[in-house]
Formats: structure tokens, C-alpha cells, sequence
């Protein structure tokens, strides 16, 4: 606990106070699932505001938190738009990493997308909508969700090259794993569907595993 009449200053030596001023200690904010809280409060307030009217002071105040923590979470409000976007790679890489030796380069990335399923909760789900809504409204924020779609595929295939797998198939392989992730997951946060995330990006996988076979 730190006394609230004197501390430690900069430099060496005990600094006091001025005897008739009132100090106030200053106490942090809560902060447990701070990451979660302000992706929550941004959205709310790009849908409500506007994401280019809105500021980091509004999005911390509107979390409860403090600009400070958001910095730890976020070097700026863009960044919010792509939160999980690390933890998404790492899950398909490793995914893919622990596929059975010998495994198909698809198969392998089917292993990767099931992987990523299994990890998303109702707060993705929820969410989901009101992202989608935010990136409407921005041709900037929707190039910036693509280049998201792009670096997580390349992340795939990067992880299929370690496994051996030539770099054009790796590519490729990592481009039909992002396509069938974002057809399972936009069939998921459907208001109507009842079915498990892994179900329907397997089902999107197999649905483009036929049109590839028909290109030739």
C-alpha cells in the first residue's frame, strides 16, 4: 500500500507534500477480460457513433478501462477489428501440425479448421454480426478485413510447407481452407442455425473439394 501523504520521486530522497492540499489515491480500474470488454464497447460504439467518430478515450471509458490498457491490447482502434486474428493462425498452424503423418494437404487443413471451430464461443458468435455490420459501412475496414483473410491463409500454407508440402500446392491448400472457414462461420452465426461450427466447415470443405475436382 502506498502512503498517500509522500512517495518516492524520481530521484533519490523522500518528496512531501503540500500539508493543506487533499490527495485522492488513485485506484485501477477492474480489468479482468479487459480484451473482451473493449472489443464489446468498440463495437458498440462504431455501430452507434460511427468507427471514424469514435476514439480510443471513448472506447476505454466505454469498457471501463483506462487508455492504458487499451494500449496493451491495441496499438490503435483498427486493431480491435482484427482482435483473435494471432490466436486464429496459431490455431490453424497447429492444427494443421498435428495432423496424422502422411495426412493429404486438405486434410491436413481440414484438421487446422476444426481445430479453430472447436475454440470459438457464443461471444464470437454474437458478436459476428455487429463486426460484419461495422465493416459494411468502410471500403477501408473491409480491405483490412480481406488482408486479415489473406495473412491467416498464408499462415496455413506456411504451416503446410513445413510438413513438406510444395509451395504452389501449400498455397492453394491454404486458400481453400480460408474460404471453407468463412462459408462454415457465416453459416454459423446465422440467427436460424442450429448446427456446430465444425460441422458446417467440414461440410464447406467438402462442398469445395467436389468444385475443385470439377475444374480439371
Amino acid at each position: 500500500m502506498v502512503p498517500v501523504v509522500a512517495g518516492r520521486g524520481p530521484s533519490s530522497g523522500l518528496v512531501m507534500r503540500h500539508p493543506y492540499r487533499r490527495y485522492t489515491p488513485t485506484v485501477p480500474r477492474w480489468e479482468p477480460d479487459a480484451r473482451r470488454r473493449l472489443v464489446t464497447a468498440a463495437l458498440r460504439l462504431f455501430s452507434e457513433q460511427g468507427y471514424d467518430k469514435t476514439t480510443v478515450a471513448e472506447i476505454a471509458d466505454g469498457a471501463g478501462l483506462t487508455r492504458s490498457t487499451f494500449f496493451r491490447h491495441f496499438p490503435d482502434k483498427r486493431e480491435v477489428l482484427a482482435a483473435g486474428q494471432e490466436t486464429l493462425a496459431r490455431l490453424f498452424t497447429s492444427g494443421i501440425a498435428a495432423a496424422p503423418e502422411g495426412a493429404a494437404p486438405l486434410d491436413a487443413v481440414e484438421h487446422g479448421l476444426e481445430a479453430a471451430a472447436a475454440a470459438m464461443t457464443p461471444f464470437n458468435r454474437e458478436l459476428a454480426p455487429r463486426l460484419q455490420a461495422v465493416l459494411a459501412t468502410s471500403a477501408e475496414l473491409r480491405e483490412r478485413d480481406q488482408l486479415k483473410h489473406v495473412g491467416l491463409a498464408a499462415s496455413m500454407a506456411e504451416a503446410l510447407r513445413a510438413r513438406g508440402v510444395p509451395h504452389a500446392v501449400a498455397a492453394l491448400a491454404g486458400d481453400v481452407g480460408m474460404l471453407a472457414f468463412s462459408e462454415g462461420f457465416a453459416d454459423w452465426v446465422r440467427a436460424e442455425n442450429q448446427d456446430d461450427l465444425a460441422e458446417l466447415v467440414r461440410s464447406a470443405m467438402s462442398r469445395l473439394r467436389r468444385a475443385a475436382a470439377e475444374l480439371g
